[in-house]
Formats: structure tokens, C-alpha cells, sequence
């Protein structure tokens, strides 16, 4: 899923690539737990999504996520 939201992003296909990187983010979150390294590339896949849609609030809370978890 997370390539298809790659793939969605190269096409400008803004909406759908956030809706698809938020549910590969929940779903590594629920098999794998919050701190592992496939969790976390997730969530910055996620937050850079975001800061392109101009989701500045959103972006910002996902690093703060992963800057602690460093």
C-alpha cells in the first residue's frame, strides 16, 4: 500500500495518497508498534504528504513524533 501511496503522490493524486499513507501508518502502528523502523518511515512519508498539501498543524505533530523517537 505504501508504494501505491508513492505511486499516488508522483501523480498529483494528493487526496488519495493521504488517505492511503494514513491507513499504512494505522495499520504498522497495530502489527508492528509505534517505534518500529517501518512504523516510522510511515510517519514521515505521512508528514511530507502533508507539509506538500499545506497540512503545516499536522506535518509538525508527526516530526515532533519522530524526533522523539530518535
Amino acid at each position: 500500500m505504501g508504494n501505491l501511496a508513492s505511486t499516488y503522490r508522483n501523480q498529483g493524486r494528493w487526496d488519495e495518497a493521504v488517505a492511503l499513507e494514513e491507513r499504512v501508518l494505522e495499520a504498522s502502528k497495530e502489527v508492528l508498534g509505534d517505534r518500529h523502523p517501518d512504523t516510522l518511515s510511515a510517519m514521515a512519508n505521512l508528514a511530507s504528504t502533508y507539509t506538500n498539501r499545506g497540512r503545516w498543524d499536522d506535518a509538525s505533530a508527526l516530526e515532533r513524533v519522530l524526533k522523539s523517537s530518535r
